[in-house]
């Protein structure tokens, strides 16, 4: 299955080509991975109100996700999934599950003990937030995905009720342990993310 690392595209390009991906496929179509980094921007999903976007200059887009407002940045790990769930047997629910727990288990190779909130999808650290998720299906098909705060400037999520969750603390793994390189980060996540789909190979 094709995993493409498309490095820094803006989110509007990257939506669209999402969009246009699953609008597009056949019943044979592969599934993807896309790994990106996205410029300051902030994404508002289909459930967002106006009240959680406080004040900025930040580009504000209007998505097609579930969830309410988050901000995308340089230094995240934006891992996008366009996945054919009815062919891998997967359902929504099953498929959140399984990107918070490959985020966990993830973080736990860095001896760092998150945890996952039924009241809220995401995974935290100590109650704070390290990851957001968000996921549109469409034809059976899903877009969209997660991003993982790695050595990045967090103040514009001070900006925003991240998630919709008026006061949330973010935090980033760089908070937490030394960093290794980009692309063993990537690999070491893709390597648990695939674990936990069986469906995907790479």
């Amino acid at each position: 299955m094709p995993i493409r690392f498309l490095g820094t595209q803006t989110y509007s390009d990257t939506f669209q080509s999402m969009k246009s991906f699953t609008e597009q496929r056949l019943n044979t179509t592969l599934d993807e991975i896309w790994l990106v980094e996205h410029p300051a921007v902030y994404t508002q999903g289909l459930n967002g109100k106006p009240e959680h976007l406080l004040t900025s200059n930040i580009q504000t887009v209007q998505t097609d996700r579930g969830g309410q407002v988050t901000f995308h940045g340089k230094g995240q790990l934006i891992v996008y999934l366009l996945l054919d769930l009815k062919r891998a047997n997967l359902g929504v629910k099953q498929l959140i599950n399984t990107m918070e727990n490959a985020i966990i288990v993830f973080l736990a190779d860095f001896q760092i003990q998150a945890q996952a909130r039924t009241d809220a999808p995401g995974v935290y650290v100590n109650n704070q937030k390290i990851a957001s998720l968000g996921i549109k299906v469409k034809k059976s098909c899903s877009y969209h995905g997660l991003a993982i705060n790695i050595d990045m400037d967090l103040t514009p999520f001070l900006l925003i009720n991240p998630c919709g969750l008026a006061g949330m603390q973010m935090t980033q793994l760089k908070d937490h342990t030394k960093l290794p390189n980009q692309q063993d980060l990537q690999q070491k996540f893709l390597k648990h993310l695939t674990e936990l789909l069986p469906t995907i190979r790479l």
